[in-house]
């Protein structure tokens, strides 16, 4: 395997650019893979439906496929819009022919606008694709198109139930497999108008993951994770059913690694440090002057905080990680000296410490979501 994951995205193109190919290369970007793509079908299409829509040659989407499998290689395949059953049993034949890179099959059947994109004839060419797949991720509609989790789990060997389409004010997604339920992740509804291009960007962002070697559940976690920032960040160029903001998805702990994207500074005046903070052109995401606290969003993602009493002059510098426990173990195995074991903070992050040769202190840790969007995170117009 690279360093950069190579990541095929074999699905439909948006003329609006929110979902389908379009989508799929901003998340594979932004979460430092390498994009490479089989368009099967050219739309025209808009956050008010589909007007047109032209199916491309078989022969020609798996001279796509052919063309950067033999030049470049492939870590990880995500199969959205095929657009006639031809593709999906032309596509079910070379992936058959081409085992072991995980394929993550997300059978795309209605677009958020409602147009129909898979006819009966495709949806029964989704039984081989099933077979081919590591993971197939339906929405519940798609689900029950499929035949429901029985069905699906009788052909592939496992299956992430996404809720979005249950309603109500918690969304839960499932990770089902033939032994059972191994996972559900819930976090409270994201109140957006602009969620299109959603299950695009889920299932390209999990092949993503694993392309780079990232373990399944936690491939998926993160994956919700890039979704429910894309759709916090969505630009709002339409009234409605709008692109989100993928491109502002930065600085996160998604991607493996370490990401320097918060430091914290000492201050004696709260007022003057926020007046100074906000006119130099940084965005206040954090207004507690009982605490004396305050944090500030740059442009790129990355945030800086202000604090009365910690040590003027001084700086701590936060390195984030998804993978915190393990990261620290590993540190601690090979000598380092852990300050400050992880634990869990009451403002929602999880910190451990150690201090360089020099005695500055860093801090470790996993903020996630909580970075940029705590609870108490100032309301933006």
């Amino acid at each position: 395997m690279t360093d950069q994951a190579r990541i095929l995205t074999i699905a439909g193109s948006d003329s609006g650019g929110g979902a389908g190919i379009q989508a799929d290369i901003k998340t594979i970007t932004m979460l430092g893979g390498h994009a490479m793509t089989a368009i099967t079908a050219i739309t025209a299409q808009n956050s008010r439906g589909v007007d047109a829509v032209q199916v491309l040659e078989t022969a020609m989407v798996i001279a796509q496929i052919d063309a950067v499998a033999r030049d470049f290689g492939l870590d990880a395949i995500k199969v959205g819009m095929l657009g006639s059953p031809a593709i999906a049993e032309a596509l079910a034949d070379w992936l058959v022919a081409h085992p072991g890179i995980p394929v993550i099959f997300d059978p795309v059947m209605i677009a958020s606008s409602g147009a129909v994109l898979a006819d009966e004839a495709t949806i029964t060419a989704f039984r081989r694709l099933m077979a081919c797949a590591t993971l197939v991720t339906p929405n519940l509609p798609e689900l029950e198109a499929l035949g429901g989790e029985a069905a699906v789990l009788d052909l592939a060997p496992a299956l992430l139930v996404k809720g979005g389409h249950a309603g109500g004010d918690t969304v839960t997604d499932r990770l089902v497999t033939r032994e059972g339920e191994v996972a559900r992740w819930s976090d409270p509804r994201i109140d957006s108008p602009h969620s299109h291009g959603t299950g695009c960007t889920l299932s390209i962002a999990i092949a993503t993951l694993l392309g780079q070697g990232v373990p399944m559940e936690a491939a998926i976690e993160r994956a919700r994770r890039f979704v429910r920032l894309a759709l916090r960040d969505a630009p709002g160029l339409v009234a409605s059913n709008g692109p989100m903001g993928h491109q502002r998805v930065r600085n996160d702990a998604l991607a493996p690694g370490w990401h320097l994207n918060q430091v914290t500074l000492g201050a004696t005046d709260y007022a003057a440090s926020v007046t100074f903070y906000r006119a130099l052109g940084l965005t206040q995401i954090v207004d507690s002057p009982d605490n004396g606290y305050a944090r500030f969003e740059a442009d790129n993602g990355a945030t800086l905080s202000i604090h009365v009493g910690e040590a003027v002059g001084g700086a701590m510098v936060y390195l984030e990680c998804a993978d915190l426990d393990a990261r620290v173990a590993a540190l601690a195995s090979e000598g380092f000296a852990i300050d400050q074991d992880p634990i869990d903070e009451s403002w929602g992050w999880r910190e451990a410490r150690l201090s360089d040769p020099a005695g500055n202190v860093l801090c470790l840790y996993f903020g996630g979501e909580n970075r940029r969007y705590p609870p108490w995170r100032i309301a933006t117009e």
